[in-house]
């Protein structure tokens, strides 16, 4: 009986075993890099489907289309040049003043096309900034991610 309980918790190991992907050190979980690409799918799938929905004319919607796209670029782009330099990669100092412009430019036109927008109501101006701010974040940590994981697979 003893031989068989073993066994069988030896069965049990093996098959944890298998379940557990081998991560590098550095790499962020699997968890993490699910929630980062669930949290920019979810921000940008609302925002665009806000748009969608809305009733405004088609320019003010390409509006507030091409500053959630400026807006995922320069973050992501600010990200790499960061890092860049944190890591002692050159990274020229226009283009790390034109990611941080980039990135600044991006906020503050959302912040005024919502501030003048007189067509929409304070809940869905809310809604807007929120699903570009969560879109924005996760935008840089999915990059940050990819960027770890890129890193900790290098150093093997």
């Amino acid at each position: 009986m003893s031989n068989e309980n073993e066994v069988l918790l030896d069965k049990g190991n093996r098959h944890d075993q298998k379940l557990k992907v081998e991560r590098k050190e550095g790499e962020p979980t699997s968890a993490f890099k699910g929630a980062s690409w669930a949290a920019l799918l979810v921000g940008v799938a609302a925002y665009l489907i806000g748009l969608f929905n809305a009733a405004m004319q088609l320019n003010e919607k390409g509006y507030y289309f091409a500053v959630l796209i400026f807006g995922l670029y320069s973050a992501v782009s600010l990200q790499k040049a960061v890092r860049d330099k944190e890591e002692g990669i050159p990274v020229t100092n226009i283009y790390y003043g034109i990611s941080w412009f980039a990135l600044i430019v991006s906020i503050a036109l959302m912040a005024i096309g919502l501030y003048n927008a007189g067509s929409i109501v304070l809940s869905e101006k809310g809604f807007y900034g929120m699903a570009f701010v969560l879109s924005i974040f996760a935008a840089i940590t999915v990059q940050k991610n990819i960027r770890d994981t890129q890193k900790a697979r290098e150093r093997d």
